[in-house]
């Protein structure tokens, strides 16, 4: 497994716990405040926008790694085929381009984290329902119970 695979893997199993969290913590208080909201109603408009930007953010994300494993790729390729006296320059140009890379990509992450979290909180603002619409969860919920799947008896 790659270096960025690993990250990621970890970023969505924090985030699925996170969530997990923030719904056992929740569904208490929505059964005690004893008026569920409609949240197929919540979700039209405005909400479901919000959802569909912040995927679209995701699948981007995911894009832009990929494009930069490629580009990574090339230089390595380039390092490899290059006469041995320019070699340790360009080991040296790709560490450094990894590096940025590396910090660029970990301060986006955070950053859409914490967006996530957000996103997340308004749903349960929203009630139970809302939360089961939106289509990032639907994703994870998928994502999940694909990757369980191997490990439950036949």
């Amino acid at each position: 497994m790659t270096l960025r695979k690993h990250t990621y893997t970890q970023f969505s199993i924090g985030l699925t716990l996170a969530l997990a969290l923030a719904v056992a913590i929740w569904s208490p208080v929505q059964i005690q405040a004893g008026e569920p909201t409609d949240g197929k109603k919540m979700m039209e408009g405005k909400k479901m926008e919000g959802c569909k930007e912040m995927m679209a953010q995701k699948q981007k994300m995911k894009e832009d790694m990929k494009a930069q494993d490629a580009q990574l790729t090339e230089q390595v390729s380039r390092m490899n085929n290059a006469p041995e006296n320019r070699k340790m320059n360009l080991m040296a140009a790709i560490v450094t381009h990894m590096a940025e890379q590396r910090i660029s990509m970990d301060a986006r992450k955070a950053k859409m984290e914490e967006e996530m979290m957000k996103h997340m909180m308004q749903h349960m603002q929203m009630g139970k329902e809302s939360m089961a619409q939106c289509p990032m969860m639907k994703e994870m919920q998928e994502k999940t119970a694909d990757a369980h799947k191997d490990h439950q008896p036949k």
